[in-house]
């Protein structure tokens, strides 16, 4: 396999800001900055603007669409297909 043909693979710390959520993992995105972690090692960091921390899939913080809803107001709308 021909050297440096891949990127390198290495620890890197993402940080969600907005919930104050970090995760340390393995990744090819590097950065700068740098910080601290928890075992004492400095990683680089790279700030994301969600997580599963603050998506709202996640936080049980959902919008559900109600569906029914939508029929009615189509048929409303429109009219029913069988009078036509």
């Amino acid at each position: 396999m021909p050297k440096d043909k891949h990127p390198s693979y290495a620890p890197v710390v993402f940080r969600d800001r907005s919930a104050g959520f970090a995760f340390l993992t393995r990744s090819t995105a590097s950065s700068d900055e740098t910080i601290e972690w928890d075992d004492g090692n400095t990683y680089p960091v790279i700030d994301v603007e969600i997580s599963s921390e603050s998506h709202p899939f996640h936080t049980g913080r959902a919008r559900a669409i109600d569906p029914e809803g939508q029929v009615a107001k189509f048929q409303r709308r429109f009219g029913d297909a069988d009078s036509a």
